[in-house]
């Protein structure tokens, strides 16, 4: 991978790789072991999860005897399912079927039939019925024919694990002890293979590069788009999204191109996003505009509010409803009341704002005076004219006005005017300096 991190922890969509594996598995199994090698303690702290039982495996002597590591730890009337750290992409239904089919034959294992099939086992059968799993480099020329291969995945009695990993030796082109070989002894111990063949190639897709991570990456964003315009939601252009977590959205939805949702992102009903937008851990009410080149992230948009072009709403706001954010403002931890406008080029920090307040372009709230935070105020309907600076601790009353370019550094009563302008001066007869 070229990476200072082990292959598990690359991150797919908003996951490590191994952590999707994870996210399948607990659901499923009772008890989680991870088997680790190389880079074992930067996966361990990554993850950073006690219900997992991380067992090392200081040799790397192959599969099976990576299982084997595992193998102490379970009970043997359990069914042990096999699973790989750089397959992130296995589903639930697909691994439901596997156990299934395991509760009732004793080993069931995942295949697929790729169309290039270099470098994966085979499945031998005879009669539909699997008889052996051969790897490449040990596969005759007829045997690598085949196009059904052994994507690794199984699920086993645990017992019958258990004896046949005791089973395995390593007479083989890699000096390994191979898992798959547990399945030529079953066969010989008279046990009927249960497949299951899976007619996603995504799902038990291995990775090994980046390339094939990009590859992956797209692949798993262009399905979940395609999940999404089936639930209803417009996507103008499905190649050109990217959600990296989770998306809940009503109807009426249209989401444009080049948009990044990222965390728990909520939108409410006939909602729009204009290009270029990242939206993390949101909640956006029904009939929200976002225009183009708008970032927001752990925050609360209200219905009917607009946000944008090129605004940038930060932690802890919470727009209220109808209020309009424009272009070139930033909001951070702070209350815009119903029907406030902010339209252009102001930062609002640290500010509680009531309703039908009007900012003019420019508006500073001025909350760190370099030590500490301080809390501005402005009560329902001000008016703030343009090129004003607020000094934190300050109040606005209801209905005052500042003049445009002002510094308020006091508290303004409701319904007054209030400025601080220096007088305007002209000197007459002034002539330019001219260029010597």
């Amino acid at each position: 991978m070229n990476s200072s991190k082990p292959k598990v922890l690359q991150i797919l969509s908003d996951k490590t790789l191994l952590g999707h594996v994870l996210t399948q598995a607990q659901k499923l199994c009772s008890k989680v072991h991870v088997v680790y090698g190389f880079g074992g303690d930067q996966v361990r702290q990554t993850i950073n999860d006690d219900s997992i039982n991380w067992v090392e495996q200081v040799q790397q002597l192959g599969t099976g005897h990576a299982v084997q590591q595992a193998m102490p730890s379970i009970n043997d009337d359990s069914i042990s399912l096999v699973l790989y750290g750089d397959v992130p992409l296995i589903e639930q239904s697909t691994l439901n079927d596997l156990i299934t089919q395991a509760q009732h034959s004793g080993v069931a294992l995942l295949s697929v039939v790729l169309g290039n099939p270099t470098g994966y086992g085979r499945i031998i059968r005879q009669n539909n019925q699997v008889q052996a799993i051969v790897e490449q480099k040990d596969a005759s020329d007829t045997q690598l024919e085949i196009c059904e291969v052994n994507t690794g995945i199984m699920a086993v009695d645990s017992g019958l694990l258990k004896t046949y990993l005791n089973g395995l030796d390593s007479n083989n082109a890699q000096g390994e002890l191979y898992l798959t070989d547990i399945i030529e002894m079953a066969v010989s111990d008279g046990k009927t293979i249960a497949s299951v063949i899976t007619d996603n190639e995504f799902e038990v897709a291995g990775v090994n590069d980046k390339i094939q991570l990009a590859e992956l990456e797209r692949t798993f964003q262009q399905n979940q788009a395609t999940q999404f315009m089936q639930q209803g939601l417009m996507l103008k252009d499905p190649a050109r999204f990217d959600c990296r977590g989770s998306l809940s959205f009503g109807q009426d939805c249209e989401i444009d191109v080049n948009v990044v949702i990222e965390g728990e992102v909520t939108l409410g009903d006939n909602t729009t996003i204009a290009p270029n937008c990242v939206i993390k851990n949101t909640i956006i009410g029904s009939n929200v505009s976002i225009l183009p080149n708008s970032v927001i992230e752990d925050a609360v948009i209200g219905n009917g509010a607009s946000i944008g072009p090129f605004a940038r709403i930060r932690p802890e706001a919470n727009i209220g409803e109808n209020a309009k954010i424009g272009n070139f403002v930033e909001v951070k931890k702070s209350t815009i009341g119903k029907g406030s406008k902010v339209s252009h080029l102001s930062y609002v920090g640290d500010t509680t704002m009531g309703s039908d307040v009007n900012i003019g372009a420019g508006v500073i709230t001025c909350n760190y005076d370099g030590a500490n935070k301080h809390q501005t105020t402005i009560e329902d309907g001000a008016f703030i004219g343009s090129d004003t600076q607020l000094i934190a601790p300050i109040t606005i009353g209801k209905n005052a006005t500042i003049g445009a370019g002002s510094t308020i550094t006091k508290d303004v009563a409701d319904a007054q005017l209030s400025l601080s302008r220096s007088k305007q001066t002209t000197l007459k007869n002034w002539q330019r300096p001219t260029k010597k």
